[in-house]
């Protein structure tokens, strides 16, 4: 008897994911916490970049 695609996509999913070896909380939390500094301090760098070109062209153009 054959499977349906479906369900045997579904099952093979569920088993891949029984092998994947998980983050505890306490590891999920650092790295969230890693992310968002690092997302804000590109934030922050590039802003500051965005800002002094700008102001650098309305010098230049004197807009």
């Amino acid at each position: 008897m054959t499977d349906n695609p479906i369900v045997r996509y579904l099952r093979e999913t569920r088993a891949e994911l029984s092998k994947v070896s998980w983050p505890t909380r306490q590891e999920a939390t650092n790295l969230t916490i890693i992310v968002l500094l690092t997302v804000a301090g590109s934030s922050i760098i590039l802003g500051s970049f965005d800002y002094l070109f700008a102001q650098m062209f309305v010098l230049i153009l004197g807009l």
